[in-house]
């Protein structure tokens, strides 16, 4: 184990012994401010206005029966503003997943976005190796990987990078995952791009894991990505040994966020989300001093992929400026 990791480790330590508040601020865009602590009970008042984004895996199936993943990632742009009204993108890179130093295929790519006025946000990265592996070869290995997707990211001039962190590690021990995303965090930094850590199993979907890990790393280009469905829960759609707080667990993550997943399953014939509160969940974000831009990201299975995206969009556009109430 290097320096570099005990020293990171022993920082870690320190801070959840003696409660200082490391790296508190990571991920708040400029301008914004903790005006109070962000809750997973927050307290009526105005939902603050935001943008919408698609997340191309609302369309996975489409592409995937496409035949020609890479050729149908060349008219996502396309199909987020025609087909949706939507002005931001996020790409998933299975659909491209050779494509990442293809300088021609991103220079097309990108084109295709600014000739629809779409802006591309950020690349959710799946299957390039664990950044938290206990073998530091492996580890290191998973760093290089991910690295063409941060230079391909920055070619499409997204913000960030989506990536998974990993099995290894926990609350109490961050090392090994701290190394890798340190090492990527760095080289991200050096062409300014964000590394952002969404909660999409594993550990990652525990907050008290994925906060150790922010304050480990503790730098402010390496953030959240909260997504309001990717939490361990007991109730109408799946069972586990131990449940999570999906509420608190988004206020928690959210001082950290520089992106918003607004997952979703079905909804009931109010247009209302029939698993999550999302009024809640839109004051939530709203109160941690969020304001960019919320992603979509529709999973059900009841209604198609177009009914699904369509009715989220109206969701989260009835919520931008309205007023929230507590439930009774």
């Amino acid at each position: 184990m290097n320096s570099r990791v005990r020293s990171r480790r022993d920082v870690l330590r320190g801070a959840l012994v003696g409660g200082a508040a490391f790296g508190l601020g990571l991920g708040l865009r400029p301008g914004q401010a903790f005006a109070q602590d962000s809750t997973g009970t927050p307290d009526a008042g105005p939902i603050g206005e935001f943008k919408i984004s698609l997340a191309q895996w609302s369309l996975h199936k489409r592409y995937f029966a496409s035949g020609d993943t890479a050729k149908a990632n060349l008219g996502f742009p396309r199909d987020a503003r025609e087909g949706f009204g939507i002005e931001g993108v996020e790409f998933v890179n299975q659909f491209f997943k050779d494509k990442a130093r293809d300088e021609a295929y991103l220079k097309e790519l990108k084109q295709r976005a600014d000739d629809q006025g779409v802006e591309c946000l950020l690349i959710m990265i799946d299957g390039e190796g664990s950044l938290s592996h206990k073998d530091p070869a492996q580890r290191n290995q998973a760093v290089e990987n991910h690295k063409k997707w941060v230079d391909a990211a920055k070619a499409l001039d997204c913000h960030s990078i989506r990536v998974n962190t990993g099995d290894n590690y926990s609350a109490t021990e961050v090392a090994d995952a701290v190394d890798g995303c340190s090492a990527l965090a760095e080289y991200a930094k050096s062409v300014g791009l964000n590394i952002i850590c969404e909660n999409h199993g594993g550990p990652s979907s525990d907050p008290d894991a994925l906060i150790a890990l922010i304050k480990g790393v503790g730098m402010d280009n390496f953030g959240t990505l909260p997504d309001f469905g990717n939490f361990p829960t007991k109730g109408p759609r799946e069972e586990h040994d131990y449940s999570i707080d999906i509420y608190d667990a988004i206020a928690r993550l959210m001082p950290f966020a520089k992106g918003v997943s607004a997952k979703s399953f079905d909804f009931d014939d109010q247009g209302h989300e029939i698993f999550l509160d999302y009024p809640r969940i839109m004051k939530i974000v709203t109160d941690a001093g969020y304001n960019g831009y919320v992603g979509i990201e529709y999973e059900g299975g009841r209604l198609s992929e177009l009914e699904g995206i369509l009715a989220t969009k109206s969701l989260l556009e009835s919520l931008s400026g309205a007023k929230y109430e507590p439930k009774g």
